[in-house]
């Protein structure tokens, strides 16, 4: 087996993990995300979780399988093993951290927009605008 073939394998299979390893942690933490946006839906909560995993596996494995062939496709010798694995697979761990925050940031979102529809509003005093007209008398 040449180099180039083992420098493919083995930034398949440690990309492969990294992914699912994230993957399954967001499904993990973002369950109690949604759980507490969903309140009392946890169908809803369990549904949405479930996209946005898929969601991201489906970015993030395109994108592995998409950066397979980017950049050395010749490697010759065990240290451009190396650099080739340290470029690709320092770049598949940029693109998970930023799919992380941008999920992070999602559900935060939904979590912040849950909590100021459920919070209380104090009644707005009436204005000129809001007090009633008196009645006009029809003309004749």
């Amino acid at each position: 087996m040449n180099t180039t073939v083992v420098t493919y394998v083995v930034y398949l299979i440690l990309s492969l993990s990294l992914t699912i390893w994230v993957g399954r942690t967001l499904s993990r933490a973002g369950r109690v995300f949604l759980a507490d946006v969903f309140q009392s839906n946890d169908k809803l909560a369990d549904a949405v979780n479930h996209l946005l995993v898929v969601g991201f596996y489906l970015v993030n494995l395109g994108f592995v399988a998409l950066w397979l062939r980017v950049g050395d496709n010749d490697v010759a010798d065990v240290p451009e093993v190396f650099r080739a694995l340290s470029y690709k697979v320092g770049t598949v761990l940029l693109v998970l951290g930023v799919m992380h925050l941008v999920n992070v940031y999602v559900l935060n979102r939904f979590r912040n927009g849950a909590r100021m529809r459920n919070e209380p509003r104090p009644p707005v005093p009436p204005t000129a605008w809001t007090v009633p007209m008196p009645p006009v008398a029809p003309q004749a």
